[in-house]
């Protein structure tokens, strides 16, 4: 009996099923990117020619940056995809927008950016070369099926017998044998697809990339992101170490200061007054159990415990358990991260969680975190809520602070929050398990 030769022919069927589902999944995916692509380049396209044209008479002021914020996560979104699905990387080089400026110095501070120029100079690719682009992988696979379908006898219902009633292709299809063509030619398509629709899927994104990255100094202009982000780094940690100043001057430090003094009394008054020194001792002792929870708040607010200890996934599940709403938690990490990038992942969640509940009106929220080791390793982290939606990454949002958080990792957000929800924040960081 030869068991290895059963072995390897089950082998080799469970590769042959694993690549027919890798290729038509590249072919649902391709077709849902041309759709995508055509239908949403064109609307952003004239949402934002028609905003601009109103900037004279004072309505774009208003407008444009709301479609520009829109190009912006659509952008984003596209940057997504590329990375999960072909590994190609298109770091974001936006300007951040000063936090008080004014409508109109918003607007032109947008315009102004090479990064915005970029995307609204993609639309019209998008909709045309991205769009075919897109769209061949997908034909290579599903247009070889009508070919079959011709051979099975579907070529009856679109002929009256005579010698061309349709064409496939190149193939004039008006009887059996000529359907037969169609269906040779058909296959020949369906194996030109299967080994390069991955590759050609991948030619897209390539073309977004040539557009959406800068070219012509882009060392440059990645260093100048690089530099804007440490700054932003720098400038939350100074504003942590003095709220942490703060907290401990205001709260623990002047416990600790009152139970001093108690205990200064309390050894003053112990044998003269030793009712009063022990109704001073239980204060003093109400003082710092106070002072210690404080400190324990204080330090959870640096860097949580359970982060530490538990890992990235348990501090997820911990944030959720605090919710004042219903939050489901799918976590699928089989290693440890990096701890900078666990603190940035876990303090971007709960920004993205505080917003949800303070500004969505949401009953309920999910969460989807997991670790794909392709192309060198992806955390990706999904928070989804049923509230009202609109919420966009701009001046004023914490958005906005969780992008320049992940920014520092080189990482990405997107955000797809249409008027009456559902919003879904995408965040995405390249790194390791450990």
């Amino acid at each position: 009996m030869d068991t290895n030769g059963d072995s390897g022919d089950t082998d080799a069927d469970t590769t042959g099923g694993r690549r027919t589902r890798a290729v038509a999944l590249v072919g649902v995916r391709a077709l849902a990117l041309a759709v995508v692509a055509l239908a949403g380049s064109i609307v952003l396209f004239v949402l934002t020619v028609v905003s601009i044209v109103l900037v004279p008479v004072g309505v774009g002021i208003v407008t444009t940056p709301w479609v520009l914020a829109a190009v912006r996560g659509f952008a984003n979104r596209r940057r997504l995809v590329a990375a999960r699905w072909s590994g190609v990387r298109i770091p974001p080089a936006y300007r951040p927008v000063p936090a008080n400026a004014n409508p109109w110095a918003r607007c032109f501070h947008l315009l102004g950016d090479p990064a915005v120029r970029r995307d609204l100079m993609w639309l019209p690719v998008d909709m045309t070369a991205g769009f075919v682009t897109a769209l061949l992988p997908a034909a290579l696979l599903l247009y070889p099926f009508e070919g079959f379908a011709l051979a099975a006898g579907l070529w009856r219902v679109f002929t009256d017998g005579t010698y061309v009633g349709w064409w496939y292709g190149f193939v004039p299809v008006g009887g059996q044998l000529s359907a037969l063509a169609a269906a040779a030619l058909g296959a020949a398509l369906l194996v030109v697809g299967i080994y390069t629709a991955p590759f050609l899927l991948r030619v897209h994104f390539l073309l977004t990339r040539s557009v959406l990255a800068s070219g012509q100094g882009e060392l440059a202009e990645r260093v100048r992101v690089l530099t804007e982000t440490r700054q932003d780094a720098v400038d939350s940690s100074a504003a942590e170490l003095r709220r942490i100043e703060r907290d401990l001057h205001d709260g623990a430090q002047a416990r600790l200061v009152a139970m001093g003094m108690d205990l200064g009394t309390i050894d003053a008054l112990i044998e003269k007054d030793p009712a009063k020194a022990r109704q001073l001792l239980a204060q003093a002792r109400r003082s710092s159990a106070e002072a210690l929870t404080e400190l324990r708040d204080l330090v959870r607010g640096i860097h949580p415990p359970v982060l530490a200890e538990r890992g990235l996934g348990d501090a997820v599940r911990a944030l959720a358990l605090r919710m004042p709403i219903g939050t489901e938690v799918d976590v699928d990490l089989p290693g440890r991260l990096g701890a900078p990038v666990e603190s940035a992942a876990y303090f971007a969640v709960g920004e993205v969680l505080t917003n949800a509940v303070k500004h969505a009106g949401a009953e309920r929220i999910w969460i989807d975190v997991h670790h794909t080791p392709a192309h060198g390793g992806m955390l990706r982290i999904s928070v989804t809520d049923d509230g009202r939606g609109g919420a966009t990454i701009g001046a004023g949002s914490g958005l906005s602070g969780v992008e320049r958080r992940l920014g520092t990792f080189d990482g990405v957000l997107a955000v797809s929050s249409p008027a009456g929800g559902p919003t879904m924040v995408t965040m995405e960081i390249p790194c390791e398990l450990s």
